[in-house]
């Protein structure tokens, strides 16, 4: 069915109540992401000069700047732009928790080009970020990004067909290490495998990722371990609660024994892991938890900790339906494959489901 979704719009308080252009907002976070303006433009499909002079007019109308220059050419948000994008973040948490209430369904007719017609509730990835309006226009699959245990939630509510979370490789212990060796019956203790039913729910691997600490550029701290980021007091930004990346980290600092009051800063929490890497890059913070490509594309400092996998739940009784088999064939394709390849730390995880933990 197709649904209109409720979206964040911003407007000047005051009688004249002017608009702020939406792709304004969505250049400063690509800046963050990616070092520049001149990128935020490649990835936004904008000409320079037009991203150029979107951020210039935005600057004018609210007399503060949302972009800073960086040397050589590069670019970073202002105050007022991190304040933008903390905005929006807890403002699509709360749209998204509330979803059933602020969507109106437009009926059951379906758009020419919903083929498969699948509802995925996912944990924030780089690929599938790059993916998701493709897979939207060409084979009607919704994505809807939530941290790894709301997206489980909505699908054991029945709320989406499948849910994309990841799984940190704790049982081998070891960056470099294989996670697909650390499948999910091998590890009881996870939080997340530990909802799933193997005689219900089958995991589909996706990709392999190495998390780690994200450092400033160089690691003037001289930072090795989680240790060396509680002794040292440097301030730390952290994942929000029930995000995959906060669960693996919590995991890392009780088998540590590293008491989470040591670190400073284990309160500041932002909702991706570019954003932790441009709250980094800004000089808002001095260490983060995420992933090694989020640390690549802002030049920053890392320290591999551990590896994991990026897999999908869905219901075993619908592995034989035509859509979850196009969808695995999908997974698999040479498509996905050109995305990952130039991303740091990523690798493309086996095709073959995985047995999940019996429950």
């Amino acid at each position: 069915m197709r649904r209109l979704h409720a979206t964040i719009g911003w407007r000047l308080s005051g009688r004249a109540g002017e608009a702020l252009d939406p792709r304004v907002v969505d250049l400063v976070a690509l800046a963050a992401q990616h070092g520049s303006l001149a990128a935020a433009a490649r990835a936004a499909g904008l000409p320079y000069r037009t991203a150029w002079a979107l951020v210039a007019d935005a600057e004018r109308t609210l007399g503060q700047r949302l972009l800073l220059p960086e040397r050589g050419i590069g670019a970073k948000p202002a105050a007022l732009g991190r304040r933008i994008l903390e905005a929006r973040a807890e403002a699509q948490r709360v749209i998204a928790a509330q979803r059933d209430v602020l969507d109106v369904p437009l009926g059951h007719e379906r758009a020419p080009h919903d083929r498969a017609g699948l509802r995925i509730a996912a944990s924030h990835d780089l690929v599938l970020a790059q993916l998701r309006d493709a897979w939207a226009r060409r084979y009607g699959i919704a994505i809807d990004f939530h941290g790894s245990a709301e997206a489980i939630d909505l699908y054991l509510a029945g709320r989406a067909d499948l849910a994309g979370f990841h799984v940190a490789a704790l049982a081998t212990g070891k960056p470099g290490s294989d996670p697909g060796q650390a499948t999910p019956g091998s590890d009881p203790s996870d939080p997340l495998l530990s909802r799933l039913n193997a005689a219900r729910d089958a995991v589909l691997p996706f990709v392999l990722r190495t998390q780690g600490l994200i450092l400033p550029r160089g690691n003037p701290a001289g930072v090795r371990s989680l240790a060396d980021v509680a002794a040292k007091r440097l301030r730390f930004v952290n994942r929000q609660p029930g995000s995959g990346t906060r669960i693996a980290l919590e995991r890392l600092v009780a088998r540590e024994g590293i008491d989470p009051a040591a670190i400073a800063g284990w309160t500041h929490e932002e909702f991706t892991h570019a954003a932790v890497a441009a709250t980094i890059a800004a000089g808002e913070a001095e260490a983060g938890f995420g992933i090694r490509a989020a640390a690549a594309q802002l030049g920053l400092a890392f320290v591999p900790l551990v590896d994991e996998r990026y897999a999908f739940a869905c219901r075993r009784r619908e592995l034989a339906d035509p859509r979850i088999r196009a969808f695995r064939g999908l997974i698999a394709s040479p498509a996905v494959a050109k995305v990952v390849a130039p991303l740091p730390g990523y690798r493309l995880a086996s095709g073959d489901p995985l047995p999940s933990r019996k429950t």
